[in-house]
């Protein structure tokens, strides 16, 4: 089960099956499927007598390096076996976590919430009812701007406060924008309106399209709303990845979350909106969910919403770019299934009974773009396994103008398009 982790309530979620079946319509919407991985070409055998050639060179030029360390090492008493050797390993390793913790602490905060709900008593007769809620946040400006999830901060949300790293609680903040519920990303912005004289630390951000599986993260947060600034440790497992997202108190709503990084850092709840950092101490991505009882967390790449976080830093509101277009995201079995020559990119299937495929009056239908393209690259990065269309559209502001690589009848032509805000709802 996969968990949105603010508390209290808590989140799962469900793995969506592969299959064709397009979302109800929105801005955004793309179906979401199973990726498959490309495979490679065969080498020539002439390129690999070459490779092989050079692969024994160097690794006879490695074991000798290696041997002659070895031995110099064990003439000084070292051994890389040693216990006292690995002891040092770890305490470096502590070390780093311990330095990271310390940088970056200064720029998390604790959210707490209070959202006025609706519920039926036993007769039937809706009665008003308060829920309190913890989640974390990042701030980005000295002047109080923060970004968390939308979920820490739902709709019906009523006061919020944060508190930050030395303890200090600042009561008078202000919800900026949340994006909608279709949104694939679960993101929400706050705004402290009074510091009482407090000296903020902005976060810094990263280059999440650096990061590699195996890359050394550090996430921190508030975990199970109790506690400060928890921080723990561990890898980026995967990206690219797409999951389906719940309540645990049996409500059929869900949301769709796309393109995220995967990782074994120990992610509690609580830990919603807080950051997964780099050994650098840049946040690469916002915590966002995790899976029941697997230790595995999910975060939104930070690249993915450089667009937001530039519209609300630039306007002081929160605008999401959008095409206005429903479309499956390619893979090998769409391909072969949809009859098509291209394997990765954004196909706008027709026949769709749930709505046009071409949202009217949208900056997809000003452009001229049509049922049946697939829309392979924007600015020319390719839209595939790592990157979907709505996760490139994300790291643009309303009003840019980008370049798309539209496939159209087997053939690829180039389409300017002025994104606009996306409806909201």
């Amino acid at each position: 089960m996969l968990n949105p982790f603010k508390s209290p309530p808590k989140k799962s979620s469900k793995t969506k099956p592969a299959g064709n079946e397009l979302p109800p319509i929105s801005a955004f919407a793309p179906t979401m499927s199973s990726s498959s991985t490309k495979p490679r070409q065969p080498m020539s055998v002439e390129r690999k007598s070459s490779l092989a050639t050079t692969i024994l060179m160097l690794i006879v030029a490695v074991a000798a390096g290696f041997g002659g360390g070895y031995v110099g090492a064990r003439n000084n008493g070292y051994d890389a076996n040693s216990a006292q050797a690995k002891q040092q390993i770890i305490s470096n390793e502590s070390q780093l976590v311990n330095s990271i913790a310390k940088n970056v602490g200064a720029s998390v905060v604790s959210v707490d919430v209070s959202s006025q709900t609706t519920t039926q008593n036993i007769f039937g007769i809706s009665q008003p009812q308060t829920e309190e809620g913890a989640g974390t946040g990042v701030i980005l400006t000295k002047d109080g701007l923060i970004i968390t999830n939308r979920h820490v901060v739902p709709a019906g949300t009523t006061t919020v406060s944060v508190t930050l790293s030395d303890g200090t609680k600042l009561d008078n903040v202000t919800v900026v924008g949340r994006t909608a519920e279709s949104d694939p990303f679960d993101i929400a912005f706050l705004q402290i309106k009074d510091l009482k004289g407090k000296t903020l630390t902005p976060a810094v951000v990263g280059d999440s399209s650096k990061v590699q599986v195996g890359d050394k993260v550090v996430a921190i947060g508030n975990a199970l709303g109790q506690f400060q600034n928890t921080v723990t440790s561990g890898i980026i497992s995967g990206y690219g990845r797409s999951i389906e997202a719940g309540d645990q108190s049996g409500s059929s709503s869900t949301e769709t979350l796309q393109n995220l990084f995967q990782t074994d850092a120990a992610i509690n709840l609580g830990n919603s909106g807080g950051p997964l950092v780099n050994v650098n101490g840049e946040v690469i991505g916002i915590n966002v969910a995790i899976a029941d009882a697997q230790n595995i967390g999910f975060s939104i790449p930070v690249n993915d919403i450089k667009g937001l976080i530039a519209s609300v830093e630039k306007d002081g509101k929160l605008e999401r770019p959008y095409l206005g277009i429903r479309y499956v995201t390619l893979t090998d079995d769409y391909a072969y299934e949809y009859n098509l020559d291209v394997k990765r990119g954004a196909y706008i299937a027709p026949n769709n009974t749930a709505g046009p495929s071409i949202l009217p009056g949208s900056p997809a239908e000003k452009a001229g773009l049509q049922e049946k393209d697939v829309i392979t690259q924007i600015n020319g990065t390719k839209i595939d396994e790592n990157n979907s269309l709505v996760s490139l559209l994300g790291r643009f502001t309303v009003g840019t103008k980008v370049t798309l690589t539209v496939n159209r009848d087997g053939k690829d032509q180039k389409i300017d398009v002025t994104l606009e805000a996306a409806p909201q709802g």
